[in-house]
């Protein structure tokens, strides 16, 4: 019978599911293996994005059962969000059908690829058990006072009508919706996230050498730890009496306190007080209010952006140590987040406030030798123009002028981080609703936690406009949990971020405790931390920052013990391209699973993701290449009429002509790469590869028991690649009795009677040169220059080198 891929991935998928193949055990003394993929966004379809990540971590589960361990493999939906709303407002549909109708269909496509996932252990984070175990850990933070209220700046996003982290700002633009974000004062809930900062930043040393060095760097950077010195300038007489003597001076943060004698200006952000005192009393001209008033309306992204902008205020300070009046200037590049919104400026010393000195003419003063006039010096040298540290190495000076200013109580050494609080509230329906209340008597108080889940209302009019709970009239009044009397439900929901950064927990408790516990401590201690975790590496500071945290808050509000990490190890997948540019709908250039799935099969797409490139690396859309993988599949297929025995032979190695003894090579050296390649490197396309190449080498010979051999361990290896096929060969061939265990590597058939060598001249290949197994290197050269005679003529051979078992060059001239 011929390859029939339709109708052998149906029979499997089938027997899987009815035997329950994939689920893991409940026998906690076993070695397990936890192999998660990020989850998706159930949008209405796959792509080839997703197809490849769940290919990638099948093939790992998959290999993992096979030797043995008890694997934990889960899938889900990551299931609220604006699409949802934006589906309701285009289609008419309610988000919660929109969303529970397209994860249907996905299923379906996921069962279609033949993904070892478990059944048992799937959930999407929109299901109210969900939203009622999330809701309680809110709470517990709330009451550890891990979670706060307050009204700050915020970036918002008109387009999707809420509030955006400062992680969801790409360039000044929304993550989601890709439109520009502004600033906007209001209210709302933060996660403490910064109290975790220097433990998240020390903890990134437990993931080096496991998870990629550039999500470590991206990851530390973000936090931005930074050490210095924390003091004041005290405003002159006159600048305190201009501003209503509200203020006696500033304060900034310094990591160059080497430099302290160099200050020539200092800047404010232009949402800094002093700033907001001088427009509010129009001590400052009409236009340069205006302008300041533009510039605040940027975000931190667009004024990187900009070009050097700012104006005199028309007030000075008084330098701490030397006594010298100092102007204050409004300046774009100082950020209101950071260090206070208020900075030293030394132009000497520092290219930006060089820049901006050099643009409004400002004076400058070097305070460390070396550079040249002229010119900003960021490199060490002695001090100069600094009184009492003349001489002192400018790296010594750093902590001999914090000690100076803290015995002169002047100000202290300090650390700063340039991590902000998580912003979680969002202005949305399609959310996990974020659990207070709001009493006029008892002001912000959480809900009983008997009372949870609180649930979203259906009866919601969903427009684009405005935020459909506050909308309702009735679902926002509540009772007050703690005096009873008439209260308004908080109306924001949760950050789909949120709902992601403890679902790992989720999956790994049993689902028989899901109705009883949100996260079960036993269960976590057995299979936590997630052994292999693989995803995208556009998550490397959202998700994968915001899962670090949550294992570390929940931790110490009780609900896991004592872990330090939540992914082990982190493999981030490339994307899939075509014609060189990531796969679009908008851009036409996508490629429909289903569509190939359908025509070749499901093993056929999982071949070609895994075969076409390494999986860190991007992997280019080829038709030829999907047909060559068909082939491939097909031709292992049609071989099986070449097997005669059900078991793996025992074969007397010195009996074989050469080429059973190759080919008998060629499948071992594919089986010694298994290991590697499934446990390390995950360069699947090796594999494959080598066991495309151990088929060509059965095809040149016809010993029935070395092509039983052959078989009985390539459809082993490639079982976890695309397992269909292999299942029904091996129950056909060999009762299924290959692909449970490990197979032994015979060393005696890598003991070849003789190899063959390239002979190359100067680098370029030129003809092959069979030696005796045990040649020396003098018989290799002479047996290789009697194959390239014409290449020798009227030359002189400067140089011979042998590469072992590989290569023989002759460099000629």
């Amino acid at each position: 019978m011929s390859y029939s891929p339709n109708k052998i991935e149906k029979k499997w998928q089938q027997i899987w599911h009815e035997e329950g193949a994939f689920e893991p055990l409940d026998d906690k003394k076993l070695d397990k293996r936890y192999i998660l993929s990020m989850f998706p966004f159930p949008s209405g379809r796959l792509h080839m994005g997703h197809v490849r990540n769940y290919s990638i971590g099948d093939a790992m589960a998959r290999y993992y059962r096979k030797q043995g361990y008890n694997v934990l493999h889960p899938i889900g939906w990551d299931a609220f969000g604006m699409p949802a709303e934006n589906a309701a407002i285009k289609h008419g549909r309610h988000p919660k059908d929109w969303t529970y109708s397209n994860i249907d269909y996905m299923r379906k496509e996921l069962n279609a690829l033949g993904l070892s996932f478990s059944e048992t252990r799937e959930f999407a984070t929109c299901d109210e058990l969900y939203t009622k175990w999330e809701q309680e850990f809110i709470i517990k933070m709330f009451e550890e006072k891990l979670l706060y209220r307050e009204s700050t700046t915020v970036n918002w996003c008109k387009e999707c009508n809420t509030v955006l982290a400062n992680e969801q700002v790409i360039e000044g633009c929304c993550w989601r919706c890709d439109n520009e974000v502004e600033l906007k004062e209001m209210p709302g809930y933060y996660l403490d996230i910064k109290k975790y900062a220097d433990e998240l930043l020390d903890d990134l040393k437990l993931l080096e050498g496991k998870w990629p060095s550039q999500v470590l760097a991206m990851q530390s950077n973000w936090i931005g730890k930074s050490q210095g010195l924390a003091f004041s300038f005290k405003l002159s007489e006159a600048s305190k009496a201009k501003l209503d003597n509200k203020f006696e001076g500033f304060e900034v943060f310094t990591t160059r306190p080497d430099t302290i004698y160099g200050v020539t200006y200092t800047a404010l952000a232009p949402e800094h007080p002093i700033v907001k005192q001088l427009i509010k009393n129009e001590l400052l001209a009409p236009e340069v209010i205006e302008k300041i008033t533009e510039i605040s309306n940027m975000t931190e992204v667009e004024r990187a952006k900009a070009g050097k902008e700012g104006f005199d205020l028309g007030i000075t300070v008084i330098h701490p140590l030397t006594g010298e009046e100092i102007p204050v200037w409004m300046a774009n590049f100082v950020l209101a987040s950071y260090g206070g919104g208020a900075v030293m400026s030394v132009p000497t010393h520092d290219e930006r406030d060089f820049e901006f000195a050099s643009q409004y003419s400002l004076p400058l003063k070097y305070v460390i030798e070396g550079g040249e006039e002229g010119a900003a010096y960021t490199g060490e040298g002695k001090l100069i123009n600094s009184e009492q540290f003349n001489g002192m190495k400018n790296t010594e000076a750093k902590a001999a002028v914090i000690k100076l200013f803290e015995e002169k109580g002047l100000g202290k050494g300090t650390t700063n981080y340039k991590l902000r609080n998580w912003g979680i509230s969002r202005q949305r329906y399609w959310g996990a609703p974020i659990p207070f209340v709001h009493c006029d008597a008892c002001g912000l108080v959480p809900e009983k936690v008997e009372n949870l889940p609180i649930a979203l209302p259906e009866d919601v009019e969903i427009t684009g406009e405005g935020n459909p709970l506050e909308n309702h009239p009735t679902w926002s009044t509540c009772a007050c949990p703690k005096c009873g009397a008439k209260a308004k439900r908080e109306t924001d929901t949760l950050d789909t971020f949120v709902q992601s950064s403890w679902y790992q927990f989720r999956y790994a408790t049993d689902p028989k405790k899901w109705e009883s516990c949100g996260i079960d401590k036993e269960d976590v201690n057995y299979w936590l931390s997630v052994d292999q975790y693989i995803g995208g590496i556009e998550h490397a500071i959202l998700h994968l920052l915001y899962a670090r945290f949550f294992t570390k808050a929940l931790r110490d509000v009780g609900f896991i013990d004592n872990l330090k990490e939540p992914f082990e190890h982190l493999l981030t997948q490339g994307m899939v391209l075509m014609d060189g540019a990531k796969m679009s709908k908008s851009k036409g250039n996508t490629v429909d699973p289903d569509a190939l799935i359908e025509k070749y099969g499901a093993d056929t797409a999982r071949l070609f993701t895994l075969f076409a490139a390494p999986p860190q690396k991007e992997l280019e859309w080829n038709d030829s290449a999907v047909e060559g993988a068909f082939r491939f599949i097909k031709k292992l297929y049609d071989r099986k009429s070449k097997v005669t025995s059900s078991e793996l032979p025992s074969i007397d190695q010195a009996s074989l002509s050469k080429e059973e003894k190759i080919a008998r090579a060629k499948v071992y050296e594919a089986l010694k790469k298994s290991v590697d390649v499934y446990e390390k490197t995950f360069a699947f396309n090796t594999l494959i590869a080598a066991c495309m190449e151990a088929l060509n080498a059965l095809d040149k010979q016809s010993n029935e028991q070395v092509w039983s051999e052959g078989l009985y361990i390539i459809t082993h290896l490639l079982e976890p690649i695309i397992p269909h096929v292999c299942a029904e060969l091996s129950e056909e061939l060999f009762d299924s009795k290959n692909l449970k265990g490990k197979i032994a590597i015979l060393e005696e058939v890598f003991v070849q009677d003789s190899i063959t060598y390239a002979v190359a001249i100067n680098g370029k290949r030129r003809a092959e040169v069979e030696v005796d197994a045990g040649a020396s290197n003098e018989e290799i050269i002479a047996a290789a220059k009697a194959m390239v005679p014409k290449w020798l003529e009227d030359k002189s051979v400067i140089k011979e080198i042998v590469v072992p078992k590989k290569m023989v060059n002759l460099v000629v001239k």
